[in-house]
């Protein structure tokens, strides 16, 4: 099948440039991407309903003839509108299409049809708007693939059917035999077939199966081999020959968590490791102190001679952590310096020359930390916050300041641990999963748009009380769908009860100095409500900010939820995260009540993903992490499965060179490749 990624998929019958242009939207270049992109799920037309048996308000498959086709016609909006009458020899049910004029023609001489939709009833009248239409005789399971504006499911499933027949009749499978006879796994071509055009549903669910086990096993040999490479390539010149941790904890104001204590000792531990640097991400919840273990770390590497760096995705986000290192590390004698962009180029040009002649210990700052003036005299320890941030080569550009640095990577965004272990493959893992006393629960509420004004008053009352608020929508400008934007949103609330209030805006779409800008008259008072897009998920504490306001809470995952509820409880006053969601779809429903029963963030990562799955789960994908098509990582069966093959393989193979690893081999790099790793060679 490797030879199919080769074959344009403008080989295929109808399959022009456009079309190809539309395909390439969804990562589809070649037959064997297309082979490789998998239905989401299956619509079953194989027992059509007669119609008075279809059940009502429920997605069925209802077989009949036309017997009656009116002329399209048009409505307002410029929309068409098509009726055509279908009868099974029994009833009659009206159906009903918007915009697809051309099925007139279709229709048009009558014959026998399959619709695939919701059936109501009216009395004795049955009707059905929108269905999928398809001939009766291509009655069977029928996959229902991720779309793009212009490339409905039936085109995909049309091009799939081609790409099927351009399968080889001996299909090299990458996964050894004996593995898939331990794991009781079909084969690679039963596989591929069956996951587009089972005959039954069990062996589309045996294809998912092994055709998961694949995707995991892949991606466990990839993060360990280059977990692998670079413990053996890592040359360990900047090991710690002394432990500073109980000097540096006396010294602070606070006492540490006990999850502090251990995060620390973790990391000092990798570090006194002869055979490898440290490679470890500490992620907590929002506020379990992230930054206090940075510290302590950076004041025993600073103490062992070492040069740190601390790499933030924002210069607002960097300014908070120059003042927070300040204030943890100024009084122990360590120099500490901040470089962003908006420093002056006079000021950038002492700061070179101190931070080469080693007079600089600890250098915070945003991608200013990587330009080409940067030189460190030593540079021992790495450190960058919310790493997802972040691409590969932008941490690699760090990195490379230094001589086999040890890393410490932080991210405040819960991940379930068998989550993060995948994901993170290639880092150790520290947890912090206790708060630092004095951290208040923030009180949660789910109400629906009637209640929007009352809500108001609420923000109102706090903001006279001299308290601040975030107000988040999820999108930014217009949009054909009926959510409001940030800008629309922000307009219309000067014509409300907060009319008075000082009313600021924030979206990605602004240049990062805006932004920046925007933040710090947040922060420093001059804006009473901030109108943002996620854009405000990680960022600057503003402790005066007491209220998280959520409009069309159902378009977020409950992980991005509790980051963006993150984003108050940081003062003396009592804080509120209000969602507002019109839907009553059940699971949705059951997903925002989670916010309200708790503001455990490893909790509500758990929940979110049973219920949203790992492709949802981070709402955009990592940076530099391979894309997964069809793993479901909440499978702990199949996750130990693939973990223990992955260690075995390994064990027995390390560089995965013997003749039955090959596919293995090549099937790794392929991943990885997409994400611009060339350490898998």
């Amino acid at each position: 099948m490797a030879s199919l990624f080769k074959v344009p998929i403008t080989e295929l019958k109808k399959v022009g440039k456009k079309k190809a242009e539309l395909f390439a939207r969804l990562n589809i270049f070649s037959v064997g991407d297309l082979l490789r992109f998998y239905p989401r799920t299956y619509e079953d037309w194989r027992n059509p309903y007669s119609i008075a048996q279809a059940p009502e308000n429920t997605v069925c498959c209802v077989g009949g003839y036309i017997e009656k086709t009116n002329p399209p016609a048009r409505i307002r909006g410029g929309m068409t509108i098509l009726k055509v009458i279908v009868c099974d020899g029994k009833d009659r049910m009206t159906v009903t299409f918007f915009n697809q004029h051309y099925l007139y023609e279709k229709f048009a001489d009558g014959g026998e049809f399959l619709f695939y939709g919701i059936i109501k009833h009216n009395g004795h009248f049955y009707e059905m708007s929108s269905p999928t239409v398809s001939d009766v005789n291509k009655a069977g399971i029928h996959p229902v693939y991720p779309q793009t504006a212009g490339l409905p499911s039936r085109h995909i499933e049309e091009a799939a059917i081609q790409a099927i027949r351009m399968l080889p009749e001996k299909m090299n499978d990458p996964i050894p035999t004996s593995i898939l006879e331990k794991n009781g796994l079909c084969s690679l071509d039963y596989a591929i077939r069956n996951i587009h055009f089972p005959k039954q549903l069990e062996d589309a669910e045996n294809a998912r199966k092994r055709l998961s086990f694949e995707e995991l096993l892949i991606l466990q040999l990839g993060m360990a081999r280059l977990k692998g490479g670079r413990q053996t390539a890592a040359e360990i010149s900047h090991r710690i020959r002394n432990d500073y941790t109980e000097e540096f904890f006396s010294l602070l104001p606070f006492v540490p968590t006990g999850a502090q204590k251990r995060a620390v000792s973790e990391c000092i531990f990798d570090m006194t490791n002869e055979n490898c640097a440290m490679n470890r991400l500490v992620q907590g919840d929002v506020g379990s102190g992230k930054t206090a273990v940075a510290a302590a770390v950076c004041y025993t590497a600073i103490k062992n001679g070492m040069q740190c760096a601390f790499m933030a995705p924002t210069e607002i986000l960097a300014v908070q952590h120059y003042n927070s290192l300040t204030e943890l590390l100024g009084e122990c004698g360590i120099t500490i310096s901040l470089l962003t962009g908006s420093v002056r180029a006079s000021q950038k040009k002492k700061i070179y020359a101190a931070l080469e002649n080693g007079e600089i210990d600890l250098l915070i700052g945003t991608h200013a930390l990587i330009s080409d003036n940067v030189n460190f005299k030593d540079l021992g320890l790495v450190i960058t916050d919310e790493q997802h941030r972040f691409g590969v080569a932008q941490r690699s550009a760090l990195i490379s300041k230094g001589k086999s640095p040890h890393i410490m990577v932080m991210s405040a965004t819960p991940i379930p641990r068998t989550l993060a272990l995948m994901i993170f493959g290639d880092l150790d893992l520290s947890v912090l999963d206790e708060l630092p006393p004095g951290r208040q629960k923030v009180d949660t509420f789910l109400i629906d748009s009637a209640k929007r004004f009352r809500a108001y008053g609420f923000l109102k009352k706090h903001i006279d009380e001299g308290q601040q608020c975030y107000i988040v929508c999820p999108l930014v400008g217009q949009s054909e769908m009926e959510l409001e934007s940030a800008e629309e949103y922000a307009e219309k609330l000067h014509s409300t009860v907060l009319r008075d209030c000082r009313i600021g805006l924030l979206h990605g779409k602004m240049k990062p100095k805006e932004k920046e800008i925007i933040m710090q008259e947040f922060s420093q008072g001059k804006i009473d409500i901030l109108v943002s897009t996620t854009v405000i998920e990680v960022g600057v504490d503003v402790p005066n900010a007491t209220i998280m306001f959520i409009e069309n809470a159902e378009r977020f995952g409950l992980s991005q939820l509790h980051q963006l509820r993150g984003r108050v409880g940081r003062g003396k006053d009592k804080s509120y995260c209000i969602l507002v969601s019109d839907h009553q779809n059940e699971t949705t429903r059951q997903r925002l009540y989670v916010m309200c029963k708790t503001n455990d963030g490893f909790k509500i990562a758990d929940e979110d993903l049973r219920l949203r799955g790992p492709g949802d789960f981070f709402g955009a994908r990592q940076h530099g992490l391979p894309e997964l098509k069809i793993a479901n990582m909440s499978s702990m069966e199949i996750l130990e499965q693939t973990q223990q093959a992955a260690a075995d393989i390994l064990h027995d193979d390390p560089l995965l060179e013997k003749q039955e690893h090959r596919g293995l081999y090549f099937e790794t790099r392929r991943l990885f490749a997409k994400t611009g790793s060339d350490q898998l060679q």
